[in-house]
C-alpha cells in the first residue's frame, strides 16, 4: 500500500537479461520496464542468462530480479520443443511465479512454456509477440550460409510453428505490429489481441536539423537478416554511389567484413559505443534501410526515425507500421534515386514537426498507459 493504493504488480518473464539494451528483442523488454518504473508498477523479473552480466541497472527499477541458466546440451537440441523453447525450462522459474499471484507477461514465443500449465490456469497471462516466430526462423535459414546452422533453423521452424498453439492459452496477445495483430486474430479466437507497438530508447524526438555529409546503415550485424540487408545494400546501393557510406553494428561476421574491403566509399564500424552509434544516427544525412521479411517491428527503424535525418526504406521494413510516407520517409525501392534527391536536402524545422507527428503512436509513455490498461483489465 502507499497511501491507501494498492500497488499493481508483474512477473515478466524475459527471454535475455535485457540490459544492456543493445539489440532488437531486448530493447523493448528494458524500456518497458524503465517505463512500468515510471508508472509505479512493481515489477518481478525472471529472466535467462547466456553471455551476459547480472544488472545493477534492472535491480534498480525492479522489486526482484531473478536470473535462470538456460539448459543449453544436447538433450535440449534432440527434443520434440523448439531448442528456443527447450533451454529455457526451469522448476526454479515455476516455483518463483507460483508464489504470488500476479499476472504473468511472456516475451517472446521461447519463454512461454507455462503458458497451458494447469498450476497457472486462473492467473492472467500475457504473451508479448516479437515476430511470427516460425516465419523468421524460415526466413534466416533461407540466408544462412553455413549448412549446419541452416539445417537447425529450418528444424527449429517447423518445431515453432507447430509449438505457436500454445498461445491460446494465453489471455491476451500483445502484438508489435498490426499485420501480426491480424494474423492472431485469425488463427486463436480464444485470447484477447491487442497492437502495441514495441518500446524504444527514444522518449522524444532528437533529429537534428541541418545536413550530414554520410550515409548509414546500422544492427546487429552477427544476425542473418541484417548481413543479408547490409550486404544487399553495399553490393546494389552503395558501392554504385560516390558518397561516403558507413555500415555499423556488434559483432560484424567474417563473410560481411570481407565483403566490405572491396568498396573503397564504405566504411565498417564494429562494436560502437552506445553514445557513437547515437551520434552516428543522429548526425547521418541519410538511413537506408532494407529487409526481405515484413515480420515484427523492426527498432532500428524507430531509431532511426526518433533520432536521425532522412530515412529511405523499403515497403518490408514498413509492414503492419501504419507508417506513412512524407518529406523525411521514403519509401522506396529504388534507393540510388531517391538517396540522390534528398543527399543535399537541409533537413528543416518543418520536417522534424512532420516527424513528431508522424510518430505519436510510438510514444513510450502513451503505450506504458495502455500496456498497464490491457494488463490490469478488470
Amino acid at each position: 500500500m502507499i497511501f491507501g493504493t494498492v500497488v499493481k504488480a508483474l512477473n515478466i518473464v524475459s527471454f535475455d537479461i535485457p540490459y544492456p539494451a543493445n539489440y532488437g528483442g531486448v530493447i523493448d523488454v528494458f524500456h518497458k520496464l524503465r517505463w512500468l518504473h515510471k508508472k509505479g508498477i512493481e515489477i518481478h523479473l525472471h529472466c535467462f542468462e547466456y553471455g551476459r552480466a547480472h544488472s545493477q541497472e534492472l535491480e534498480k527499477i525492479c522489486k526482484t530480479v531473478h536470473y535462470y541458466k538456460r539448459n543449453t546440451g544436447i538433450a535440449s537440441q534432440l527434443s520434440s520443443l523448439p531448442y528456443t523453447v527447450k533451454s529455457r525450462q526451469s522448476e526454479e522459474l515455476e516455483n518463483n511465479l507460483l508464489s504470488n499471484n500476479y499476472p504473468i507477461l511472456f516475451e517472446v514465443l521461447h519463454t512461454c512454456y507455462l503458458l497451458k500449465d494447469v498450476r497457472f490456469y486462473n492467473r492472467r497471462k500475457i504473451y508479448r509477440h516479437s515476430n511470427i516466430e516460425h516465419e523468421y526462423y524460415a526466413q534466416l535459414a533461407k540466408v544462412e550460409k553455413n549448412m549446419l546452422r541452416k539445417f537447425y533453423l529450418i528444424k527449429e521452424a517447423q518445431k515453432l510453428e507447430k509449438f505457436e498453439s500454445i498461445i491460446d492459452f494465453s489471455n491476451l496477445i500483445l502484438a508489435v505490429n498490426n499485420d501480426d495483430a491480424e494474423y492472431f486474430k485469425k488463427k486463436y479466437h480464444k485470447p484477447e489481441v491487442q497492437y502495441l507497438p514495441s518500446f524504444h530508447a527514444n522518449d522524444e524526438v532528437s533529429s537534428l536539423a541541418g545536413k550530414g555529409d554520410y550515409i548509414l546503415y546500422n544492427g546487429n550485424l552477427s544476425v542473418a537478416e541484417n548481413v543479408e540487408a547490409a550486404v544487399w545494400l553495399a553490393e546494389n546501393v552503395f558501392s554504385k554511389l560516390e558518397l561516403p557510406c558507413i555500415i555499423a553494428g556488434l559483432n560484424p561476421t567474417d563473410f560481411l567484413s570481407s565483403k566490405l574491403r572491396a568498396y573503397k566509399n564504405i566504411q565498417l564500424k564494429a562494436n560502437p559505443s552506445e553514445k557513437e552509434m547515437q551520434d552516428l544516427i543522429r548526425n547521418a544525412q541519410v538511413h537506408c534501410l532494407y529487409t526481405s521479411q515484413g515480420t515484427g517491428l523492426k527498432l532500428k527503424l524507430l531509431n532511426c526515425l526518433f533520432s536521425g535525418r532522412f530515412v529511405i526504406c523499403n515497403q518490408a521494413m514498413l509492414a503492419g507500421t501504419g507508417l506513412q510516407a512524407n518529406k523525411g520517409l521514403k519509401i522506396s525501392e529504388h534507393f540510388i534515386e531517391s538517396i540522390k534527391e534528398v543527399f543535399d536536402k537541409e533537413f528543416n524545422e518543418e520536417m522534424i514537426a512532420e516527424r513528431k507527428s508522424l510518430l505519436q503512436l510510438f510514444s513510450n509513455e502513451e503505450n506504458a498507459t495502455k500496456l498497464i490498461g490491457y494488463v490490469f483489465k478488470d
